[in-house]
């Protein structure tokens, strides 16, 4: 099977930002994809650098939405990952990724459970962690564990979606560097975005979901927004971000990457490879699951509430 990942900057504004990925997914469909994957919010700048109540706007097109990118699917002949504002009631929306089958039917959907708070990233103020739980998602091409940013740092999440039968795990994201605020040009602030610094900070993301590749025994492939966005707010200076959008195989092997800049991934993947992988590294057989007990609790000091 061949994969496509859309690596995009964002083009300031919603109607031009549909086009240019509508274009570049019929493009990658040409080349033969037949599973495209796009980024975290990607009709959209990523909004959650700060906390502005004009941004719950954004989800009132969401339904619009649902029937765009699923002609857009139709159209391609492809299974497509997108990743949408969605909303539920006043006060409650979620950091939704919809899968659409090549004839446009919806496959199923993700619901973000790992929330993020940090300086640049207050999704918490948008977004209510998921409630349909860490399941995969059957598709023509496959079964697809599908998840969003945050995620990709809980090794509990990418073993709970292998455990019940993903083929591959999938990562939208918006991750990056946080820019020096023009009236902080402090030494801390020069320290923490040394290029070492950003280094070890791509370094990690990209260590960490190895691991999952490596842990479980699939591939893993991520999505990543690419170009420099302002704050709106003027708070912050804004975020860079990174790109290096990625495909790992089941032993972490590196089946694709891109650079920091607008791409289009193109990678073959073989769903088969994992379950060879799994006879020689049978991680799944070994497991302890009688001494895991306490994963169900925050800390494991004993001073926790017991789970139900």
């Amino acid at each position: 099977m061949k994969a496509a990942l859309i690596q995009h900057s964002y083009s300031g504004a919603y109607t031009s930002m549909r086009r240019k990925t509508h274009e570049a997914i019929l493009a990658a469909a040409r080349e033969g994809a037949e599973l495209i994957l796009l980024q975290e919010l990607h009709q959209s700048e990523y909004f959650c650098q700060c906390e502005d109540p004009r941004y719950f706007d954004y989800a009132s097109t969401f339904e619009e939405d649902m029937a765009y990118w699923s002609d857009v699917a139709r159209r391609a002949g492809a299974v497509l990952v997108t990743s949408l504002f969605e909303p539920r009631a006043p006060g409650l929306y979620h950091n939704t990724a919809v899968v659409f089958e090549r004839d446009g039917s919806v496959a199923g959907r993700y619901r973000k459970m790992h929330i993020p708070d940090d300086p640049g990233f207050y999704e918490k103020f948008y977004f209510t962690p998921g409630d349909l739980g860490f399941e995969p998602i059957d598709t023509s091409v496959g079964r697809l564990g599908v998840l969003v940013c945050w995620d990709q740092w809980y090794p509990e999440a990418a073993r709970i979606m292998t455990l019940k039968g993903a083929e591959v795990l999938i990562y939208p994201t918006a991750i990056g560097y946080l820019e020096c605020p023009k009236h902080r040009r402090d030494e801390l602030c020069e320290k923490e975005n040394t290029p070492e610094e950003r280094r070890k900070m791509l370094e990690a993301w990209l260590a960490v979901q190895r691991g999952h590749a490596v842990a479980n025994g699939v591939p893993v492939l991520a999505v990543n927004r690419v170009g420099i966005e302002p704050d709106p707010s003027g708070i912050l200076e804004g975020i860079r971000f990174w790109g290096h959008s990625f495909a790992f195989g089941p032993q972490g092997e590196t089946l694709a990457m891109a650079a920091e800049e607008e791409e289009t991934l193109l990678v073959d993947l073989d769903l088969k490879a994992g379950a060879q992988v799994r006879k020689i590294w049978p991680f799944l057989r070994d497991r302890r699951i009688e001494s895991y007990a306490c994963l169900l609790e925050r800390y494991c000091d004993g001073t926790g509430l017991k789970p139900f």
